[in-house]
């Protein structure tokens, strides 16, 4: 029985996301978004099947299901026919498969988390299938493609770049935005991997992420010229630029400081981000950690955020954050370039 298996890593954004949309990533001055590749994994794993259609197993909603091949059509694909699964077919469908496969399915992170957990699957399914066909992997194409397929499927104008590439580069990435491609920096080194895990706590609030940035209301306000977005998103892209200069210049304990603050001003020009437990949370512990910072991953709402303080506090802080009803500290270690 034929068999493929592919992991690819759920990435924790530091610095620099929303702008990466085209193409506000090229209007604004010197993009870079920075994030990490952490060793929570997405997981595939593809077999041969004795069946005239697919077969789609997840751990993540605990449920197994079958496709026939004649239900794999572009009227289903424009539907909501396959349900939470309408992704992963229609990466399927690019391929060409359509019989003969069971898939295992495994997010790697809690569900709403705001790690970009869909996306580092859908490439990671790429990859798999790829190696599936005796087809070579391009990353930048694979990338490319997935992010064309998942803002088909989002349906609410564009979607970032930045989720892809920690799953199939690993390690800690600049990524700088350029007229029809992205540069991939790979920063990662043992002594910035060491002051990122001693400064950094990643929670998971317990709630679902809800969205609170949307990216198509930031698109539209941009485009709008609605000054506060533009003078918000300018900030985020100068401090992620400092940001990536710090870490090149190897002044590595600077960049905590600077997550911090960038967080500070999501925070300021996008109040839903921050849910009232998360803020319940830090203000609680900045009671006793004055310089403590905050961070919200993803569109925030819910989901996941990173506590930023002094490496001494960091197992202080996760015994509060035990106390806190639902919330949990996430394994936060980076993983290593492939």
């Amino acid at each position: 029985m034929k068999q493929v298996e592919v992991q690819g890593s759920v990435r924790v954004d530091l610095l620099g996301g929303t702008i990466d949309l085209n193409p506000i990533n090229l209007i604004l001055p010197n993009v870079v978004t920075l994030n990490l590749a952490t060793l929570l994994k997405a997981k595939v794993t593809i077999n041969s099947f004795d069946y005239d259609g697919i077969e789609i197993e997840s751990s993540d909603y605990g449920t197994k299901q079958r496709w026939p091949k004649d239900e794999l059509t572009p009227k289903n694909f424009a539907s909501e026919h396959f349900g939470p699964f309408k992704f992963v077919l229609q990466i399927f469908d690019y391929f060409k498969i359509h019989s003969g496969v069971s898939v295992k399915l495994e997010s790697g992170s809690p569900a709403g988390a705001g790690l970009g957990g869909s996306s580092a699957m859908g490439v990671t399914l790429y990859k798999a299938l790829c190696q599936w066909s005796d087809q070579s992997f391009e990353p930048n194409e694979a990338i490319k493609i997935v992010n064309s397929i998942e803002a088909r499927i989002l349906d609410c104008g564009p979607a970032g770049y930045q989720d892809y590439y920690p799953a199939v580069y690993g390690g800690i990435l600049g990524l700088i935005a350029k007229p029809g491609e992205v540069e991939v920096l790979q920063l990662y080194n043992q002594e910035l991997c060491k002051v990122l895990q001693e400064n950094l706590t990643l929670v998971y609030s317990g709630q679902t992420r809800l969205s609170g940035i949307n990216n198509w209301e930031v698109y539209k306000a941009f485009f709008d010229r609605n000054e506060g977005v533009r003078s918000g998103l300018a900030k985020i892209a100068a401090l992620s630029q400092e940001a990536l200069k710090v870490i090149q210049q190897e002044e590595y304990e600077l960049l905590p400081e600077l997550i911090a603050q960038e967080g500070n001003i999501r925070r300021t020009l996008f109040p839903g981000i921050v849910s009232p437990a998360m803020e319940s949370l830090y203000n609680d512990l900045k009671t006793d950690i004055p310089s403590l910072g905050m961070k919200v991953c993803g569109a925030g709402g819910g989901g996941c955020f990173l506590l930023i303080h002094p490496s001494e506090d960091c197992h202080w802080i996760r015994e509060k954050v035990a106390g806190h009803k639902e919330m949990r500290v996430l394994d936060f270690q980076i993983a290593s370039p492939l």
